[in-house]
């Protein structure tokens, strides 16, 4: 359906339900004739289509307007206001058009008997229509900004967990190459077999760099080679443990984490034949421990930043486990979180939890929303008759004005009635989740082919 042909059928049953409102608020459907009955009819939608179509184009211009964050207010005030003037210059011309024009009342006479009531239901019509369209494009756009503030938040989450595992490549590289220039001046036998064995090191952290998690069979494998490597420097100064196997295959850590602990260990402590330096791999519990002994440099270069802080915050951006450092007199250690098979789908898991999570907000807040409803529904009990009677009292030779909020208020509780008790309806109870899930889906489907 094309946007002008959606607007027309609109504007039509909008000027159907004014043309019974009106009705009902006057005569009362007495019509002589069918004549008379469709003529009023046509007036109706006629006016309605007028009011609808130019408000609407300054509810447009209004949207291309810039209005910062903070100035909904601003803009509700504008837009209101603007209604107002439009609504009231579109009656004024629309009333000179049919008294002046089709029933042939001279001008003069049309402005003398001008007064307030040939405007009051128009214009009050037309704000009741404008407020609520206001609330639902403002509600509206409020679920796209939050949709978009978590798209964002995630996508910048991924962004940030892809740059750390891409630090590990140009670091890994430099650092070798660094050990490698070492071994070339002391002792060029060890470099060449170094260099054979440095591809297949390097091989392991292309492989791995775009994973999440490897298994710690998989990372102690690679440590032990890599640590083959340091020991072709250092030779008989390193003394390393390691155990064979994780106690649990299916345990897992973020990749490459004992490579850089071990070359933390290497960097940061001396490594002579009298001092050597005592490095141990082992499972306390369920984190994994590198411990070696405290001897530190006297004169250390600077550090990259790398190490330490690419670990924590890997985990940090996979899990709510934490990273220990553990720095004693004599020791220093470090434990990683090791994710079981059950902590290595945290993600799913926390989903589930969150879906528990939201389960209980939307209970409470439907319960919030039931009881909202029922003291509307009391108090327009009670309000409706107290000012049926007021009128009646002091004022039943005049206009009926108690029709006004019994119509506007009982139009508002049925609004209120619908969105608590239907839940498949538009608006209804899990509207708001469908509309989230479809305008998500839409955004992916625009970004996929931008």
């Amino acid at each position: 359906m094309s946007k002008s042909i959606k607007f027309l059928t609109v504007t039509f049953f909008i000027g159907c339900g004014i043309f019974v409102i009106g009705n009902l608020l006057s005569k009362g459907f007495n019509y002589n004739t069918i004549n008379d009955f469709l003529v009023d009819f046509f007036f109706y939608q006629l006016y309605t289509y007028v009011i609808s179509y130019t408000n609407t184009q300054y509810f447009d211009y209004m949207k291309k307007r810039e209005f910062r964050d903070y100035e909904v207010a601003k803009r509700i005030i504008y837009g209101i206001v603007g209604a107002t003037v439009i609504t009231l210059i579109c009656i004024f011309f629309l009333r000179v058009l049919i008294e002046v024009l089709i029933y042939k009342i001279p001008f003069q006479v049309f402005i003398e008997n001008e007064s307030w009531k040939g405007y009051s239901f128009g214009l009050w019509i037309t704000l009741s229509i404008i407020s609520t369209f206001y609330v639902v494009y403002f509600y509206n756009r409020y679920q796209k900004n939050k949709i978009k503030e978590q798209k964002v938040i995630a996508g910048a989450a991924s962004a940030k967990f892809d740059a750390l595992k891409n630090q590990l490549d140009p670091h890994f590289l430099f650092n070798s190459l660094n050990v490698l220039t070492s071994l070339i001046e002391e002792n060029p036998d060890n470099a060449q077999r170094f260099t054979t064995s440095l591809s297949k090191v390097y091989r392991y952290v292309l492989e791995q760099k775009n994973k999440e998690l490897v298994t710690v069979d998989e990372e102690l494998d690679f440590a032990k080679t890599y640590m083959s490597l340091i020991k072709m420097r250092f030779e008989d100064s390193i003394i390393f443990e390691i155990p064979e196997k994780a106690s649990n295959p299916e345990s897992k850590v973020v990749p490459l984490s004992l490579q850089l602990l071990l070359e933390n260990a290497v960097k940061h402590n001396m490594v002579t034949t009298s001092k050597p330096l005592h490095i141990k791999i082992y499972e306390d519990g369920n984190h994994l421990v590198v411990m070696n002994n405290l001897q530190p440099k006297q004169i250390v270069k600077k550090s990259s930043g790398v190490g330490l802080d690419n670990i924590k915050q890997r985990y940090k951006l996979l899990s709510e486990r934490k990273v220990y450092i553990n720095q004693r007199e004599k020791d220093f250690a470090v434990a990683i979180p090791m994710l079981t098979k059950q902590v290595s789908i945290m993600r799913t898991t926390q989903k589930s939890q969150e879906r528990l999570n939201d389960d209980y907000v939307r209970a409470r807040k439907r319960v919030e929303e039931l009881k909202a409803f029922y003291y509307s529904l009391i108090s327009y009990c009670l309000v409706i008759p107290f000012l049926v009677f007021i009128w009646y009292q002091f004022s039943r030779h005049t206009i009926q004005w108690f029709w006004f909020p019994m119509i506007g208020w009982g139009i508002s509780l049925l609004f209120q009635a619908y969105r608590v008790y239907v839940d498949d309806g538009a608006l209804g109870a899990r509207w708001e989740e469908r509309k989230i899930e479809e305008y998500m889906r839409k955004e992916d489907e625009r970004s996929r082919w931008s």
